[in-house]
């Protein structure tokens, strides 16, 4: 393994003449790759379409692009390639991918959007004349999170289990269906389209997959309707909010590959791993995400012991809908 690690933030080198994923030197401004694949753009006619920034700012998905080398573009292509044919297929061809090239894809699209967040950041610092303002928690994650990418360019193993859980579940969408959802503070990422849909949490150790083991059991063999995904969604982005660790791994090199060990998350507080649930928050969460179907807040925790669902009914089994719009 002649390759070592690299690390953008030890110098926070964010520039467009350095390969985002290498650190190598780039010789041309053509050397860059989109952050959402091209493919999936132009099924979606995404290119002009709007994507907000954290400061508020409107961009266009078009304009997302990673400063990238050849041999870096050239991994990212196959791994792209890979999953533009499975997406095809649908969900059963989404589901037999290995976890660790659904995070690879995953994670080039999130780190991609971290990576213009922090750009647009340092423009705006420089305008501004001050320093810019991040928090040294981001930048663990984002550090472990580009680290673990680099598998796309380096041999590396997760040892003992993976730092990520990627869900995939089927969902009977409308045809044209594209909804792309990302919280990069918590590194949370969803996506429903075509006849599935994705939900990935990249730095929980798969602590969230066991939280939420009740209801992923209840749907489990069935084809979801649209709001029962979102449903599954909100819990999921309420619940990394909830998190209260801040993973650490040990990035080990040896002359063969890189191995990644998670540390375990108990510490010597003995708080829970997750902070207690609120169904006050749960529910404006969950009003977000209903937003197509206009539920409010008010109907949502009507009773607060018991918060609306759509994935159960009142005996506990598992709900078919039929009489609410897929929107």
């Amino acid at each position: 393994m002649a390759r070592k690690l690299y690390n953008p933030f030890l110098d926070f080198k964010f520039d467009n003449q350095t390969c985002f994923l290498t650190g190598d030197a780039l010789v041309s401004a053509d050397e860059q790759i989109q952050v959402f694949p091209v493919w999936m753009m132009r099924a979606f006619g995404l290119e002009e379409s709007p994507f907000k920034m954290l400061d508020e700012n409107i961009v266009t998905y078009k304009s997302l692009k990673l400063p990238c080398s050849v041999d870096a573009a050239q991994a990212i292509g196959i791994m792209d390639d890979a999953v533009e044919q499975a997406i095809e297929q649908g969900y059963h061809g989404v589901r037999e991918l290995p976890q660790e090239l659904l995070f690879q894809w995953v994670g080039r699209i999130l780190y991609g959007v971290v990576f213009n967040e922090i750009q647009a950041g340092v423009k705006q610092a420089l305008i501004s004349g001050g320093d810019m303002n991040f928090s040294q928690a981001l930048v663990h994650k984002f550090r472990n999170l580009h680290t673990m990418l680099q598998s796309l360019i380096l041999p590396m193993e997760f040892e003992h289990k993976n730092p990520f859980t990627i869900l995939v579940l089927p969902v009977d969408n409308p045809a044209d269906t594209f909804n792309y959802r990302d919280e990069i503070n918590t590194l949370i990422f969803s996506l429903r389209m075509k006849d599935f849909a994705i939900i990935a949490t990249l730095q929980d150790n798969g602590t969230n997959a066991i939280y939420h083991e009740e209801v992923l059991e209840k749907v489990k063999d069935h084809v979801l309707h649209p709001i029962q995904f979102e449903e599954i969604c909100a819990r999921y982005f309420y619940t990394a909010y909830l998190f209260n660790r801040l993973p650490e791994y040990t990035f080990m090199e040896t002359p063969q590959k890189v191995f990644v060990e998670p540390m375990p998350l108990n510490d010597w507080t003995l708080k829970p791993i997750f902070d207690n649930w609120q169904a006050k928050t749960y529910g404006q969460v969950l009003e977000n995400f209903w937003k197509p179907w206009g539920f409010t807040l008010f109907e949502i925790i009507k009773n607060p012991e018991q918060p609306m669902t759509f994935i159960a009914d009142e005996s506990g089994a598992f709900r078919v809908i039929e009489d609410i719009p897929k929107q």
